[in-house]
């Protein structure tokens, strides 16, 4: 009687809708009979059979509407269909698998790029042409992170940048990190001034054009941790935090990174200068017009001056804040920053510069401060007639060693002459070469009377070096750039700039085959990767994918995994290979 009672007297809601709808669709029986067995008003279930009819639409609801199956496997994560949805949306925007993984990771969602693959295989998403990085799409707007210092807890997760990391061993070995904190470079209400340097210094060091990829920094937990920060902050605070910075906080910081070249013997005897003109793209009325090499013609821009050691290719010195009115003196301003530790390991002999650079006055002055001078003097009409009219007897063949020590013949005459305008009857060396492949004979003039004419040769061809550099700099570094939607100024962007420079110089001083490389080379072979950060108790785990040099990287690396990094709370950081590529 009991097992009857189940069936005519339901207890539960779902059985007692079932059973009335039972006796009405297939026993036949009237609806107010139906209402009265089962204890409903006729109204209501007319309501129940009405529902009932608008489910029979939809097969799944009407087979989930009385009777639920368990599903077998693991339970699905209630986000899940939330991770799918905004996988589906970036592929949408032909974005990579890394790309995706990399912004999932800054959103604080768990998932590896091979789920992410297996998800788009899944929706019917075909894998994605190869592409070079210029057509590669910007990322979607995504609202990122506020930006904030963060411990360095356990933690992994996925970066487009990982070789960047290279640099922070660097950093700490020369100790850098220590002259960063120790600055008078301001700090934020949520960001310490190491953690702001490092933000300018991490876009510097990882080549991001940083008028055309905002979001990929800002959503990149890799670089973010570079910074000692959860992610980099956005573009308006880059501008508006070097808005307060002023020249003698750059000469400050300059100076103290001297202290760190000298101590560490990366500079030789010799300083090689140049001008480098940076343009302007605004309203350049308050603005002198210079001649730019890069776009061939005169317009209103900042003229700074570089100072870059032939030898090691540091940067020793910069400035923007150069005047034609006292462009002559930059020399003059040039020793007085390398001479005022007043420190007694001063190697400084040697001042390579063109002709253009200061005037014949300076020259005395230089003189004066035991410094010798390498640089060119000008040719007029009389000038080079008075050389081509020289005596054959007098001139001598020399060999000269190229950069790549292969030999090159050039006739040279090497003479004392006296010089308008230097000191009051006090001669000067000159050496006239000819044989150089130029039309008009080039003039060299010192006041080194010992050197050896193919060394002072030799010593000037090498200044060609740092206009290599500053090209270097106009492309990589962004010094250049006709449109950015970041407004740096100008002496601190170049601050930062030779920071950078440096950086990848004291890399490139430890990769024996490829110490000659420019810096975007450097860039390209081995810091442009990408790969997984693995945080734990001890160390940093940077896992690099597979790549042609990486093996080389690793090695260089091996030698710095003892360095304990202060900014990542004294942990050590190891590199090693993804199994994938």
């Amino acid at each position: 009687m009991e097992s009857k009672n189940y069936f005519t007297k339901p207890k539960l809601i779902k059985q007692k809708q079932y059973e009335a709808l039972r006796s009405f669709f297939v026993d036949g029986l009237p609806a107010k009979t139906v209402a009265e067995k089962f204890d409903y008003t006729l109204s209501a279930f007319y309501s129940l059979i009405a529902n009932f009819r608008k489910s029979q639409k939809n097969a799944s609801e009407l087979y989930d509407q009385f009777f639920k199956i368990k599903k077998k496997g693991r339970k699905e994560k209630p986000e899940k269909s939330k991770i799918i949805s905004v996988i589906i949306e970036m592929r949408k925007k032909n974005l990579s698998v890394p790309d995706i993984k990399v912004l999932l990771d800054s959103k604080g969602f768990d998932i590896s790029e091979k789920s992410v693959y297996l998800i788009l295989k899944k929706e019917g998403f075909a894998r994605l042409p190869r592409r070079s990085k210029q057509f590669k799409p910007e990322l979607p707007k995504m609202k990122a992170e506020k930006s904030i210092s963060i411990d360095i807890s356990a933690e992994t997760f996925s970066t487009n940048l990982g070789g960047v990391f290279c640099f922070l061993p660097y950093l700490q070995k020369y100790n850098i990190l220590k002259v960063i904190s120790k600055s008078s470079y301001p700090s934020t209400k949520t960001i310490k001034n190491t953690s702001a340097i490092l933000a300018f210094l991490a876009l510097k060091l990882s080549n991001m054009r940083r008028y055309s990829a905002d979001d990929l920094w800002c959503m990149d937990r890799g670089l973010g941790l570079f910074a000692g920060m959860n992610v980099l902050p956005k573009t308006a605070w880059f501008s508006s935090y070097s808005s307060p910075i002023t020249r003698e906080m750059n000469i400050s910081f300059l100076k103290e990174l001297h202290k760190i070249w000298i101590k560490n013997e990366l500079l030789s005897d010799t300083s090689n200068l140049d001008f480098v003109t940076v343009p302007y793209w605004g309203d350049g009325s308050h603005l002198e017009n210079n001649w730019s090499g890069k776009r061939r013609q005169s317009m209103p821009s900042m003229l700074a001056v570089l100072a870059q050691d032939p030898d090691s290719g540091i940067i020793d010195y910069g400035n923007t804040d150069v005047m034609h009115k006292n462009e002559s003196a930059v020399v003059l301003e040039y020793l007085d920053f390398y001479r005022s530790d007043q420190s007694d390991n001063q190697k400084l002999k040697y001042l390579v510069f063109d002709s253009k650079f200061t005037n014949y006055e300076n020259l005395n002055i230089i003189d004066e401060r035991d410094v010798k001078f390498v640089t060119i003097r000008r040719r007029g009409k009389n000038i080079v007639k008075e050389i081509e009219s020289i005596h054959s007897e007098s001139v001598k063949k020399v060999r000269v060693k190229n950069a790549n020590m292969k030999g090159r013949t050039l006739y040279v005459n090497d003479r004392n002459i006296i010089l308008k305008g230097y000191h009051n009857k006090k001669e000067i060396r000159q050496i006239s070469i000819t044989g150089h492949g130029k039309i008009k004979p080039a003039l060299i003039i010192t006041n080194d009377f010992d050197l050896k004419v193919e060394d002072i040769v030799r010593k000037y061809s090498r200044r060609w070096l740092v206009e290599k550099t500053i090209a270097e700099q106009t492309d990589f570094f962004h010094l250049n750039r006709i449109s950015s939607s970041m407004v740096i100024k100008v002496d601190f962007d170049l601050t930062m700039t030779i920071l950078a420079h440096n950086l990848y110089r004291l890399f490139a001083l430890d990769l024996d085959r490829y110490s000659h490389l420019s810096d975007v080379k450097i860039f390209e072979k081995f810091i442009a990767n990408s790969g997984t950060i693995e945080i734990t108790n001890n160390s940093v785990n940077v896992k690099l994918k597979k790549k042609r040099n990486l093996p080389t990287l690793l090695s260089v690396m091996e030698e710095n995994k003892n360095i304990k990094i202060a900014l990542l709370k004294n942990k050590n950081i190891a590199f090693s290979a993804l199994n994938h590529s």
